[in-house]
């Protein structure tokens, strides 16, 4: 009854890899329950096989839009977004799951119970499992450097094996100094 987004994916358009990654995507997001990451309702395949997944539909903008449009914004305003979105990634990293693309266009403004401004951690497609599932094996590549180039943290180029909650904790700071 509430209003709500659906993401799909059709197995025609893409590959095996991208429809486990989805499907991975899903499963760890709806293990979230923080009130600012983005809630998962539900999750699963139509008839045809089209993947799916019901989540809180989120009226607002994404902190990349509001600075286009509106230009650097106030440090307490900062502040609050950034206290918002570190508790949402504390409980991600406290279950073991690292982002690995915090960044502004993931990062959504919205009003909720006629509060506003507050914040939502969205787009959980490259998350790493530190402590993975041993019946989804990890789909996450050694070797490859995931994430967004100017919200990295620098040691990650090096060893992009190794995210950690201190290089989601950089994005977040990167993210802050975007926002000022």
């Amino acid at each position: 009854g509430a209003p709500t987004a659906v993401k799909l994916i059709r197995p025609e358009r893409v590959g095996p890899e991208a429809l486990q990654r989805f499907e991975r995507e899903v499963r760890t997001t709806s293990r979230l329950t923080h009130p600012n990451t983005v809630t998962v309702y539900d999750y699963g395949r139509t008839p045809d096989g089209t993947l799916y997944y019901a989540m809180e539909l989120l009226e607002g903008a994404t902190l990349r839009q509001i600075v286009e449009l509106t230009g650097p914004q106030d440090p307490g305003r900062v502040a609050h977004i950034l206290a918002m979105v570190a508790s949402a990634l504390a409980e991600a990293h406290a279950i073991d799951l690292i982002h690995r693309d915090v960044k502004p266009s993931n990062i959504i403004l919205t009003t909720q119970g006629g509060v506003p401004d507050v914040a939502k951690v969205v787009d959980f497609g490259l998350v790493k499992e530190l402590s993975p599932d041993p019946d989804h094996p990890q789909l996450s590549h050694n070797a490859v450097l995931a994430g967004t180039p100017l919200y990295m943290a620098p040691e990650l180029t090096k060893n992009p094996a190794r995210p950690s909650p201190a290089s989601d904790l950089y994005a977040l700071g990167a993210v802050g100094y975007f926002l000022l």
